[in-house]
């Protein structure tokens, strides 16, 4: 997963040389990704890349992701929705 994640960073506007790390959230129903989501973000470095592997666009996530200043972009894959979270300098 480490390398899809890679190639899904690629694909968005985060810094490409971002230290990633990964939750996969795909078979946890709600408000379970949200709640992963957002208890693992503040304990990532700046630098870091979240990047949220989901069965869906994470609709309820945006406005908290905005709200806390991230930026963030999705991408749709054959096998899982994948949210990319970063901060932004």
């Amino acid at each position: 997963m480490q390398e899809t994640a890679r190639e899904v960073l690629g694909e968005t506007a985060a810094p490409d040389d971002a230290p990633v790390e990964t939750i996969d959230v795909r078979n946890a129903g709600p408000p379970e990704p949200l709640r992963r989501t957002l208890e693992t973000l503040p304990d990532l470095g700046d630098d870091v890349a979240l990047v949220q592997f989901n069965d869906r666009a994470p609709q309820h996530l945006y406005p908290k992701l905005d709200d806390r200043g991230y930026a963030y972009e999705t991408v749709e894959r054959t096998d899982a929705t994948v949210t990319v979270i970063w901060s932004e300098p």
